[in-house]
């Protein structure tokens, strides 16, 4: 029986590495490096952990320890045995079955299409902080924000057609001025405390955090949303060249760096915002006119550097969006959605109808979500949801480890079992505490009931979308 399982694990193996041949092979080591600090920096989040006040260290330190490295170690586990396109979608499909492949492919992607639905909220708001105060009216005109988010989406629509021979500059140069700006931004309260303007910043000062549900939502949030995303680069294995060598290097390599940006930058912050005022969509911006303020050159210095950082979001958004539309291409690969996903452009090899499909649905989805609420709760709405999602299909990724049949030769040593457990204990936390709001909202039992009521239902609808497929294959075959 086991030999019989591993044949047919080797021969589903074969068959995606086949399938992929077509692809182009765009990404190289420095690529993957590129993309991998790109993924998992994402500014939005060290507002989340300014709102831990001082005790921000104690907590990145817990969140390093017992997220981070296992998340870094498991990934780099997986892709080294399964360097496929699709990645974790694929991990899933292979170490248990087509349901539970099809549930994490359907959350990645949701997460990606609410993800990218805030690139109205997110560009509007940044290019507020850039004008100035002048222009602070414009993160609040719902129908500025719609215009923006319809002509960005159409904008990542363009790269994704073109590929990753043109879409990889875009997250290249992203990532380089994302750590560039960061590092700006930590370098300022050491500057102003030699000048004499800044005293008693400590910015490694050790606080204990107090045992709150508040402050166990923001450790959760903090530590999930900020430190997830090695394993996405993967989606793109059947477009890098030597994926389960250089990935794992990139992972190794990044994962320091990573730490200190997200540790400094949030000491940074709080030098110049409390936790009560910081703006959870622009807390970088926001910090960096703080920090220049009085500087005779903050007025060109300051909207020059918050337009370097939306480069951040702009290659984020670009990258998510191309990885995105590769999930239903490769779905289709395996016959658990129509072969219309999986139809190649034929001069750049890029999958049109998934990414044509995908631009209509995060449009109906930036949309939606502005109904009702202010701009404030419409993106934490959008991150949180998005990022639940991401949630449940990372509980998946830490199950290979623990749960995944013996005789597919993927369940690795005691030791990174362990570490796996504590991932998915602390991703398990995360999903059940994104409920709880940070910020303030209009009523908070109206938020916790519309954010469970859209996890289950887009749940139900994913696995009702698999049965109705299942159905459909099932006629075929007997046909």
């Amino acid at each position: 029986m086991a030999t019989s399982v591993s044949a047919d694990f080797a021969a589903t193996e074969a068959h995606l590495h086949k399938r992929s041949s077509a692809l182009r092979k765009e990404l190289g080591y420095l690529d993957l490096v590129l993309a991998s600090i790109l993924l998992v920096v994402i500014p939005d989040f060290f507002g989340t952990a300014v709102k831990a006040g001082p005790a921000h260290v104690v907590l990145w330190l817990f969140a390093i320890l017992l997220f981070f490295i296992p998340q870094a170690f498991v990934v780099a586990h997986l892709n080294r045995l399964m360097p496929l396109e699709g990645g974790l979608y694929e991990w899933t499909r292979l170490a248990f079955n087509d349901g539970i492949g099809f549930l994490v492919a359907w959350n990645l992607w949701l997460y990606v299409v609410l993800y990218v639905a805030s690139t109205g909220l997110v560009t509007v708001n940044y290019l507020a902080y850039a004008i100035g105060p002048a222009a602070a009216t414009m993160a609040a005109n719902r129908w500025i924000v719609l215009l923006t988010s319809v002509v960005m989406i159409g904008l990542l629509m363009f790269v994704a057609r073109l590929g990753l021979r043109v879409g990889k500059w875009v997250t290249n140069a992203g990532s380089f001025l994302t750590v560039l700006i960061i590092a700006l931004l930590a370098l300022m309260p050491f500057i102003h405390r030699w000048r004499g303007s800044l005293s008693g910043y400590h910015p490694l000062h050790l606080v204990t955090p107090p045992l709150t549900l508040f402050s166990l939502s923001v450790f959760s949030k903090m530590t999930f949303g900020a430190l997830c995303g090695f394993e996405y680069a993967a989606i793109f294995a059947g477009e890098s060249r030597n994926p389960a060598r250089h990935l794992k290097r990139a992972i190794l390599i990044t994962a320091p760096l990573i730490a200190l940006l997200y540790i400094f930058g949030t000491s940074a912050i709080l030098a110049y915002v409390s936790p009560d005022s910081v703006d959870v969509i622009g807390p970088i911006p926001q910090a960096l006119r703080r920090a220049f303020s009085g500087l005779g050159f903050a007025r060109v210095i300051v909207p020059a550097a918050v337009l370097l950082l939306f480069t951040n979001y702009l290659s984020t958004f670009c990258l998510n969006f191309t990885a995105n539309s590769r999930l239903p291409m490769v779905a289709g690969w395996d016959h658990l959605l129509p072969e219309w996903f999986t139809r190649l452009h034929a001069k750049y090899k890029t999958p049109v109808n998934s990414i044509f499909f995908l631009s209509g649905i995060t449009v109906a989805t930036s949309v939606v979500v502005l109904a009702g609420v202010g701009d404030q709760e419409a993106f934490e709405l959008l991150q949180i949801w998005g990022f639940t999602f991401y949630g449940f299909a990372y509980l998946a990724l830490f199950a290979i480890p623990l749960l995944a049949r013996k005789e597919r030769g993927i369940r690795p040593g005691l030791w990174l079992r362990f570490a796996a457990a504590s991932g998915f204990l602390v991703t398990l936390l995360f999903v059940l505490l994104s409920i709880f709001p940070i910020i303030s909202v209009k009523s908070e039992s109206a938020y916790a009931i519309k954010t469970a009521a859209v996890l289950i239902g887009a749940e139900a609808l994913g696995l009702l979308l698999y049965r109705l497929g299942s159905r459909g294959r099932s006629s075929s075959n007997a046909a």
